[in-house]
């Protein structure tokens, strides 16, 4: 009963770290996008100062 217990316990542990792996990852890629869409911006904004 006691290694059941634990085996549950070990579980959980695992899922939480696949769910925290994954949340981190879409931050990163979340945080990519962000900069390459506010470089984007950037840059077209610059291109019509010019005209």
């Amino acid at each position: 009963m006691a290694i059941s217990f634990l085996l549950c316990i070990l579980q959980y542990l695992v899922i939480l770290v696949l769910l925290a792996a994954l949340g981190g990852i879409g931050a990163m890629i979340g945080i990519r996008l962000r900069k390459k869409k506010d470089a984007k911006q950037k840059d077209q904004a610059a291109a019509e100062e010019k005209l």
